[in-house]
């Protein structure tokens, strides 16, 4: 991966290069699956973590929960959600705006002070496409595409997934770029495009070893 691939990747689509990664340990919550599918979920949380060298939660002292997936059939039962619209501001103009884009998911970060992470709510309408997706490739998929502030644009083209001997797995270039973007000595978030030369001398040195 290069320089320049790697600066794509965190770049908006109004040009702006903003990075951020979680600043606190991450505490999990899924609604809407059944008892099969949450372990699934959860593993592939704990998978994308361990990757990261970041940690788990059962709770978030300040939230409770910061990571929350929520599995549903229609943009419309949003709204019916008690507490809903206090999670999500402009809600109703949101609801809207998704229907008639009709998307299938929607992520809504949160950030603290430093500009990293506190948490993120992860909204997806199980249409014919993501239905016929396993659980596994679709629990994997979303975690990784929560772990950072990725561009709007990141994998409109090409997956964070790839496929090997049957199995979907986390393709290795952007493992290694998650496991550089949490190196301890990196801010937590960026909006210079210099950063992205910070994060190729840590996915470098990561393959030569």
């Amino acid at each position: 991966m290069t320089p320049d691939e790697i600066e794509t990747l965190f770049t908006r689509s109004d040009g702006s290069f903003s990075f951020a990664r979680w600043g606190r340990p991450i505490a999990p919550i899924v609604f809407g699956v059944d008892d099969k599918t949450l372990p699934v979920i959860k593993g592939a949380v704990e998978a994308v973590t361990a990757l990261a060298c970041h940690e788990m939660a059962e709770t978030d002292p300040e939230l409770g929960s910061n990571l929350m997936l929520f599995f549903f059939k229609e943009w419309a039962e949003l709204p019916e959600v008690p507490g809903m619209d206090r999670l999500v501001p402009d809600l109703e103009p949101l609801v809207v705006q998704l229907q008639r884009a009709d998307a299938n998911q929607y992520r809504l970060f949160r950030f603290d002070e430093a500009g990293a992470i506190k948490a993120c709510c992860v909204f997806l309408r199980m249409d014919k496409h993501l239905i016929n997706v396993p659980a596994q490739t679709l629990a994997l998929s979303q975690i990784v595409q929560s772990m950072l502030l990725w561009s709007d644009r990141a994998f409109t083209e090409q997956s964070p997934l790839a496929v090997a001997a049957e199995t979907t797995i986390l393709r290795p270039d952007i493992a290694e770029l998650i496991r550089a973007c949490y190196d301890p000595v990196l801010p937590g978030a960026a909006s210079d495009a210099s950063h992205a030369l910070r994060l190729y001398a840590r996915v470098t040195k990561g393959s030569v070893q």
